[in-house]
């Protein structure tokens, strides 16, 4: 079967679909086949990347790697009550049957098609910026101490997620807070939130990753359905030093998913 990636959290602005972008486009390049679900059903960001990665292709007679697409929105009976769950199985079901990987992007917000995706996770990634309103999603904090007063709405719904699979007698769902959009300012404030996400670490039990900085080439390039991994087939994009470091971002951030099989190949 394949490995089902999640990106997820509750707020919107974190960087889900930028990171699930760039995983997809990482695991592409390895030689993965790889599905993707965009369960946020208005935006549709990582769809419609792949759609302008098509577009593009096709005008500039390039081949590039590209992700099979899960239609949610296809599913024939959308407009009836209870309809997510054979929705989600159904596309799901389709994509492990002919992929390595499925890539989910949520919503920043919690749906129905969110809570499935969640479920159904065998590593999900949850991008944080680095401030304490995105912190909160994840767990009180105590003005005074600094101290973690307990987990927060995001945090039990993942707890729950995680003890209904190990009820049913399924693998444990990796779970992954991914430090993103870090700058090299204000170090006091970075350091309390480290201290404040390392005590509840500890406590739910997630692993730490580095995240992607913020740099327009992790943005830039959406237009085209690009990302700085296609520097070799595309002449578009430059060869910089400040684009080698992004690559090793990104790089970085995939071995820290520790996937099982997946030898990296850009």
């Amino acid at each position: 079967m394949s490995r089902i990636l999640v990106f997820g959290n509750e707020k919107g602005g974190a960087g889900k679909s930028t990171m699930a972008m760039h995983v997809t486009s990482a695991l592409l390049h390895s030689g993965a086949s790889v599905g993707i679900m965009d369960l946020d059903m208005r935006q549709i960001s990582l769809k419609r990347f792949f759609e302008n990665r098509e577009a593009f292709a096709a005008s500039h007679k390039v081949d590039l790697p590209m992700a099979r697409i899960g239609e949610i929105a296809a599913f024939e009976d959308i407009t009836s009550p209870g309809w997510e769950k054979p929705a989600f199985e159904s596309v799901l079901t389709g994509l492990q049957a002919q992929c390595d990987y499925v890539v989910v992007d949520c919503p920043g917000a919690l749906t129905p098609l969110s809570a499935l995706a969640h479920a159904a996770a065998d590593t999900l990634i949850t991008p944080l910026n680095d401030s304490y309103i995105d912190f909160d999603l994840l767990a009180r904090v105590d003005p005074e101490t600094n101290a973690v007063k307990g987990p927060s709405i995001y945090s039990e719904m993942v707890w729950d997620a995680r003890k209904n699979r190990a009820l049913a007698g399924g693998k444990p769902i990796d779970w992954i807070v991914a430090r993103n959009r870090l700058s090299s300012l204000n170090m006091h404030n970075k350091r309390k939130l480290g201290d404040a996400l390392t005590d509840l670490s500890k406590r739910i039990g997630f692993r730490f990753a580095a995240g992607l900085s913020d740099r327009v080439v992790f943005r830039e390039l959406f237009p085209q359905g690009l990302t700085l991994l296609d520097h070799k087939l595309v002449s578009e994009i430059p060869t910089k030093m400040s684009n080698v470091a992004a690559r090793q971002e990104v790089r970085d951030l995939v071995l820290e998913l520790k996937l099982p099989d997946l030898e990296l190949a850009f």
